[in-house]
């Protein structure tokens, strides 16, 4: 099974995106990091830059609130950068489905 990050990085290549993961291990804490505290990949394209956090579906809005309540994202924002929640589920037939809020 591949994770919510590697599902979301082929999904924006497959847009036009160039995307790197930027979500990265801690082996001494023991936690991953993620990019300002809540970016798991960065994309960009054509004078846009996009950061993703990635989850399943239901984690969704949690997710907004930790984005929203983030002291780094104001400074994100002013950056110009789009900022997109991407919500991953399997579908009836078993295949997985993205819900992408912008939460920029």
């Amino acid at each position: 099974m591949s994770s919510p990050t590697a599902r979301s990085k082929e999904y924006l290549e497959g847009r036009g995106y160039l995307v790197a993961v930027v979500e990265k291990w801690n082996p001494h804490a023991r936690i991953r990091q993620d990019l300002f505290g809540f970016i798991d990949l960065l994309a960009v394209k054509e004078g846009e830059t996009l950061g993703v956090q990635t989850t399943s579906r239901s984690n969704m809005s949690s997710r907004a609130r930790k984005i929203a309540d983030h002291e780094n994202t104001p400074a994100v924002r002013q950056a110009g950068w789009k900022l997109e929640i991407h919500g991953w589920a399997k579908d009836t037939r078993g295949r997985w489905g993205v819900k992408v809020q912008d939460v920029s």
